[in-house]
């Protein structure tokens, strides 16, 4: 919900009444769904128009009312791909316009924003600036411009409030939780508002932003794979970068090319196993909206509001680990596992950890990989089956703090790669870039 002036509604009334209205909806469907079983129908339609309905619902309100409401929305759209085959069409598009646009601040309220970052002159440093935004997202909306030198720019806009409405709407999505899980069966919910949660004050800081972005232009400049936009000026709630042009991911997922994913694929894969080695961060919103094929071929990489810092590189067990469970080494696999924190040994057998994780160990025993949306339909159902000995074995599992972001970074990129149909030669970029993995490899190749 926003404000008449495009403002993020400040009413923390008004907008918990909005948030509000999603689990009394979703009970008054339920009950519903309910007596048309009790009615004859079959219990798998009803759930299934139940669930589709309710993504409709949540999918709108999360985009009207834009701050944290939002972010959960972008961070939910990388797990498209899990969504049962029948329901994904709708949702597709519903989740497209979540990542790429929501309702924007009038053109006063940006003139002013303009101002108060870049003074009375920003019409000098900003030519040919566009009042109408190319992008609106959940922290801010994007305009295209002219910078003083004649380059073209992408001049992101804070919205007043943001960072207030994050934290109100994380603390209050925490009662729609069961709505978010019935829309997305198989995501944890309250895992996921804990992690926004704790990177919300990274979200709104662009200082902090724009230096992350400049670490990992430096590191990719002259790439010929990947493409980081160089920043040209920020203040607290401005950011002024390169332009980049290209194809939005989520158009690659919807109307792409089989060569145009599969590049898209790739490109991703190795954006993700480089940039610890060579920006010393990972990229933490995978979420396909950050994200653009350039017409060379290039992946342009758009936002760095949420990463992580990892100053020594990829964690120095996660090499072996993977190369233990690639090879079908289940004892090499738990004892691993074990020495790293991740398990009590006496709490899961190495068998029931090789059976945990052979499914997502799959890409890495052929040269290439083809990722499908029915593939993840299986590891979601098997995760959201809490009798499942999958399930079981998955909460015996313990996952260092430090590395919850890793985990969930994998998971959602594994969801676009599913959405995208993609076949990526993951164990070679793997071998490439992860120590420990490949024992012929004595050092990552940049």
């Amino acid at each position: 919900m926003t404000s008449g002036t495009g403002r993020p509604t400040g009413s923390r009334l008004a907008r918990t009444a909005r948030l509000a209205a999603l689990p009394a909806a979703f009970a008054g469907r339920t009950a519903v769904g309910i007596g048309k079983r009790l009615g004859g129908r079959p219990a798998e339609a009803v759930a299934a128009q139940v669930q589709q309905r309710t993504a409709e619902q949540l999918f709108a309100t999360l985009g009207q009312l834009k701050g944290g409401a939002m972010k959960v929305g972008q961070a939910m759209s990388a797990m498209e791909a899990a969504l049962p085959e029948q329901l994904a069409g709708p949702y597709r598009e519903a989740l497209v316009r979540l990542q790429d646009a929501a309702p924007a601040m009038p053109t006063a309220l940006v003139h002013q924003q303009l101002e108060a970052g870049l003074g009375r002159t920003w019409r000098q440093l900003l030519r040919d600036f566009d009042d109408r935004p190319v992008a609106a997202a959940s922290v801010g909306q994007v305009h295209r411009a002219t910078w003083s030198d004649g380059t073209p720019v992408a001049v992101k806009l804070q919205y007043p409030g943001a960072g207030e409405a994050l934290v109100a709407d994380l603390g209050m999505m925490q009662k729609v939780a069961p709505v978010v899980q019935t829309a997305m069966p198989g995501l944890d919910a309250r895992q996921l508002f804990a992690e926004l949660r704790a990177r919300l004050v990274e979200e709104v800081d662009y200082v902090l932003e724009a230096d992350t972005q400049m670490t990992f232009a430096d590191a990719f400049r002259d790439d010929p794979d990947i493409a980081v936009p160089d920043v040209f000026a920020v203040e607290e709630n401005v950011l002024v970068s390169r332009w980049v042009d290209g194809t939005p991911l989520s158009r690659v997922i919807t109307d792409g090319t089989r060569d145009d994913r599969d590049r898209a694929g790739l490109l991703l894969v190795r954006l993700f196993a480089s940039a610890p080695v060579r920006a010393r961060r990972v990229h933490g919103d995978p979420h396909p909206g950050n994200f653009r094929l350039l017409p060379d071929g290039r992946l342009g990489v758009l936002d760095f509001g949420a990463t992580e810092a990892l100053p020594d590189g990829w964690p120095v067990k996660l090499g072996p680990l993977l190369a233990a469970g690639r090879d079908g080494d289940a004892g090499a696999l738990h004892r691993i596992a074990a020495s790293a924190g991740l398990l009590q040994p006496e709490a899961v057998t190495p068998e029931a950890l090789m059976a945990l994780l052979d499914p997502y160990l799959q890409p890495l025993r052929s040269p290439s990989y083809t990722f499908t949306r029915a593939w993840m339909q299986d590891q979601t159902r098997a995760a959201s089956d809490p009798f499942s000995a999958t399930a079981r074995t998955q909460r015996r599992l313990t996952i260092p703090p430090r590395h919850l972001l890793l985990q969930r970074v994998a998971v959602g990129m594994t969801g676009v790669l599913c959405s995208l149909g993609a076949t990526v030669a993951v164990d070679g970029e793997i071998r490439r870039w992860l120590p420990g993995y490949d024992p012929e490899v004595t050092a990552p190749r940049t």
